[in-house]
């Protein structure tokens, strides 16, 4: 009997265990949909600019701040995390040809184009609803555009225009202006015109150029697999990729004096200091990779962008608070 029940037991232990474990893979799937580390980047920016907006705009209120903050950290994460996923399930056909997506969640067959598709849809709904009963219209607004922009008209120009990295930049910096259109004066259309989120708009376009040519650099080969046009798929020598990058670190030294003029209540001179200091380390960066065109240069200018942008905001907020605690900063 004893030898009985075991026998019984050990098939329902052995699926109980299987079942665990396909569970797991699903949710490591699913928060793999997301791109956890697009994800968050956008989810700071939006939190940075619901920060200093609201600084400046004297927002008050302990729990009016709390449910602003949690509204655009989750909000914001899930509307994100949903346009993220559409793009896989748009793009799961090319993923499987190149190397460095092969393995996401459909091309490796470990979920369905269908489950992704509405997946997406679901994250960035609900995402947006949040957005909406927590921040406002405005903020929902911009989220639901910036997934549809991302999803319809920068994904699909990937294998039409090599102008696609500039497309791309637009939802890419949208994000940023989701927390200032949730405390910014007006009504209407009126907080996309707000000053602040122009500025951080600015800030994360310009950013995301030597960021995301230096990443199509090294990924140049793969690109070509999956049909993707990337400036360096047209430019073989890397003397335009090179020029780009170049450029664009330069823009971004003055880009990162704006908070000085729009915000001078906020920003002085460590925050202006500290964009030109990672200016210049990119602009350095950016010329190492001209002088050598490896992708070893490429992705240590990859990595200085990475630097560059968290150090930069954690900095400018850092002094807004300070400048707000101590002084009244306030508009």
């Amino acid at each position: 009997m004893t030898h009985a029940l075991n026998t019984t037991d050990e098939p329902t232990n052995e699926a109980a265990e299987v079942s665990s474990e396909d569970s797991v893979g699903v949710i490591a799937a699913c928060v793999e949909l997301t791109k956890p580390g697009i994800t968050k980047l956008v989810t700071i920016t939006a939190l940075v600019g619901l920060l200093v907006g609201g600084l400046h705009y004297g927002t008050t209120g302990l729990t009016h701040w709390i449910v602003l903050i949690v509204g655009c950290l989750v909000g914001t994460s899930m509307a994100s995390g949903g346009a993220n996923a559409l793009n896989m399930w748009y793009e799961s056909d090319l993923d499987a040809l190149m190397d460095r997506t092969k393995t996401r969640p459909i091309p490796s067959t470990r979920l369905s184009p269908r489950f992704v598709l509405w997946f997406g849809l679901m994250m960035c709904a609900v995402g947006s609803g949040i957005l909406w009963l927590t921040m406002g219209l405005m903020p929902a607004l911009i989220a639901v555009f910036t997934a549809i922009s991302y999803v319809l008209m920068y994904t699909p120009l990937k294998t039409r225009t090599i102008t696609n990295t500039l497309v791309g930049a637009v939802p890419g910096a949208l994000p940023a202006m989701i927390g200032t259109a949730a405390v910014a004066p007006g009504t209407g259309f009126e907080p996309l015109t707000d000053p602040i989120g122009l500025m951080l708009f600015v800030l994360m376009f310009v950013w995301q150029m030597p960021h995301f040519f230096a990443i199509a650099w090294m990924c140049r080969v793969d690109y070509e697999k999956g049909g993707f046009k990337m400036l360096p798929s047209v430019d073989a020598t890397g003397n335009h990729t090179a020029t780009v990058m170049i450029f664009s670190s330069l823009l971004l030294i003055p880009v990162s004096l704006l908070p000085m003029k729009v915000v001078p209540e906020l920003s002085g001179w460590v925050t202006g200091g500290t964009g030109i200091l990672l200016g210049l380390l990119l602009v350095w960066l950016s010329i190492k990779f001209a002088r050598v065109r490896t992708d070893r240069a490429a992705r240590v200018v990859f990595f200085g962008s990475i630097i560059h942008l968290p150090v930069y905001m954690t900095v400018f907020v850092a002094e807004a608070i300070i400048r707000a605690a101590f002084f009244g900063a306030g508009g």
